[in-house]
């Protein structure tokens, strides 16, 4: 029997993923076990198994497409099987539901003519009757698209970017449209094959789920008729002036020709695998640009949208050059005019991907939910500097400042159980352990790996497990488990400069520390002016659980160990 395997919940703040790669396809035969794609989330990108066998019936989410947990993923059956009901979730209902839809303008005839015997219609009457018959049954061949629902909250969608235009030929698999929702702008893929009869909806326009989309059946047949309710007033527009139309698509098509006479042929590259979403390629294609010549951006060197719009063919930079070099001369034979600054204002937007959205939520609910403040504290980093490099003249050792700084915070906690709190509406979780989050930058956003049992953890210990982790975030190949569990976090920006920074709490904890750059400067020690190397860390609490007393006698403690490493043994 058939089974829908739905999008997973790889991550516990994971709300939609994103299909990176397929890695099976309809018709092949799973076993338990396989890997079926690989699913990007908004922490990392992972490959998802399957948990049964048979064949791959059906894909519900395209390459490169994002849906809410729980959306179709695929369906896995016995070869042949019908899965369409299954699909539906109504069983073998639907019949009964299309019989029913067929009695219904039967009996609204059967009264119409009761009604025609008993007296004559009044003239207003008559369109309403028309309107009721009209929607009975569709041409032979067409179907309507609607609006459809891309994720568990949309109650309407906004059509961003029509990629096909009355006319044109349809297949399937073809892109037809950008549609934005309340959560991601999502490309729209044709189920059906045809051609384009009429768009319901323009770009720019929102229409709520269900609403008339776009009709495709066989060329030249009369739709005119067809969704003429209002959420298809958009269509009924765009039908009333096809030379309009006619118009526009004639200024797209000479707009789009330039481009492609500019960008080099297309090059088949059947031969081997090209990571690629469709958009990309389909603007690719547009614009007659080889993916061999482009080098891709995206998650294993996928080519996404902007690394085809941003491409530049190398045959085209030379007459460019040239033109550039000619232009100095001829503005010396003619007279020098005035210079007025030219320029053309461009922007490019770039879509969100999940680990920057669930950044930005987390970050909004910490900044407006925690009543935050903030202590700046200056070190004295000269013991530090000297401690380190005893320490790491013994061989295959190599300790960083910032693993001085996480050990000495993972001391200073234990002295001050307060700052390793949560805050809960009706109580205060007090940690008993200590697990320390080290922020990581990597190239779409931030991650916060966990040291498991920090203060357990020696030096070295500290220093082997957090280059471990960060390659891995780098890589996105951290495990969910590997960034949960923190109890405090530390955000170092000293290694770009930064000498004094303020961070956002990474909730659920009550603190985190802000780590400066160690700078060289003069201070005053011991009456005298001598040259010093200071370092300022600045500590964020929830004021919540933790006091400004409490936060401010941590940072005596944390300064206490970190000016004096040799404390940290004792």
């Amino acid at each position: 029997m058939a089974k829908i395997i739905t999008m997973p919940r790889l991550s516990d703040t994971m709300t939609e993923g994103t299909v990176a790669t397929w890695l099976k396809k309809v018709g092949d035969t799973i076993r338990e076990g396989d890997i079926l794609a690989e699913i990007e989330t908004d922490k990392a990108t992972m490959e998802f198994e399957a948990f049964d066998a048979g064949t791959l019936l059906y894909i519900g989410i395209k390459e490169g497409d994002t849906a809410p947990v729980d959306s179709v993923l695929a369906v896995i059956g016995k070869e042949g099987e019908d899965y369409q009901a299954l699909l539906d979730g109504k069983g073998g209902s639907s019949e009964g539901a299309s019989d029913k839809k067929e009695e219904a303008p039967k009996e609204e005839k059967a009264e119409a003519k009761t009604e025609e015997k008993a007296a004559e219609p009044k003239a207003e009457e008559k369109p309403t009757e028309d309107k009721k018959a009209a929607p009975a049954a569709l041409p032979k061949g067409v179907v309507v698209v609607t609006m459809p629902r891309l994720s568990d909250t949309m109650t309407e969608g906004t059509v961003a970017t029509w990629l096909k235009k009355v006319g044109d030929e349809i297949k399937e698999g073809d892109i037809l449209a950008e549609i934005e929702t309340d959560k991601a702008t999502m490309e729209f893929e044709s189920f059906n094959a045809g051609t384009l009869l009429s768009i319901g909806i323009k770009e720019g326009e929102s229409a709520p789920v269900d609403s008339v989309l776009a009709i495709i059946g066989p060329a030249g047949t009369d739709v005119s008729n067809i969704g003429k309710g209002a959420p298809a007033a958009a269509e009924s527009k765009s039908e009333d002036k096809p030379a309009e139309a006619k118009a526009d698509d004639k200024k797209e098509e000479t707009k789009e020709a330039p481009k492609a006479q500019e960008a080099a042929p297309a090059a088949s590259n059947d031969g081997g695998r090209v990571f690629v979403s469709p958009l990309a390629r389909k603007i690719a294609q547009d614009k007659g640009v080889s993916l061999d010549q482009v080098k891709g951006s995206g998650e294993n060197g996928r080519i996404v949208k902007k690394d085809i719009e941003n491409f530049t063919p190398a045959a085209a930079a030379a007459p460019a050059k040239e033109a550039a070099a000619s232009a100095p001369a001829k503005e010396q034979a003619a007279a020098k005019p005035a210079y007025v600054p030219t320029g053309e204002v461009a922007t490019e937007e770039v879509k969100n991907n999940q680990m920057r959205k669930v950044i930005a939520r987390r970050l909004a609910e910490s900044k407006f939910t925690a009543p935050e403040y903030s202590l700046t504290i200056e070190l004295d980093m000269d013991n530090a500097m000297a401690s380190r490099g005893v320490i790491n003249a013994v061989p295959d050792t190599k300790v960083s400042f910032n693993d001085l700084v996480i050990k000495a915070c993972a001391m200073a906690l234990r002295k001050h159980p307060q700052v390793n709190t949560q805050w809960k509406d009706d109580v205060t979780i007090y940690n008993k352990h200590i697990s320390i989050g080290v922020a990581v930058a990597v190239e779409d956003g931030l991650l916060v790996p966990v040291l498991k049992f920090t203060d357990n953890m020696s030096l070295s210990q500290i220093g082997g497990a957090v280059k471990d982790l960060a390659g891995k975030a780098r890589n996105k190949k951290l495990a969910p488990a590997e960034m949960e569990g923190s109890t405090f976090t530390v955000s170092n920006l000293g290694m770009f400069g930064i000498q004094e920074f303020t961070s956002i709490i990474n909730q659920p904890n009550s603190a985190i520390l802000s780590v400066g750059a160690i700078v060289q400067k003069p201070v005053v020690k011991n009456g005298q002016i001598v040259v010093g190397n200071t370092m300022m860390v600045t500590l964020t609490c929830d004021h919540r659980t933790i006091d400004g007393a409490t936060g401010a006698q941590f940072l005596q403690t944390l300064k206490l160990y970190i000016e004096n490493p040799v404390t940290m043994l004792a």
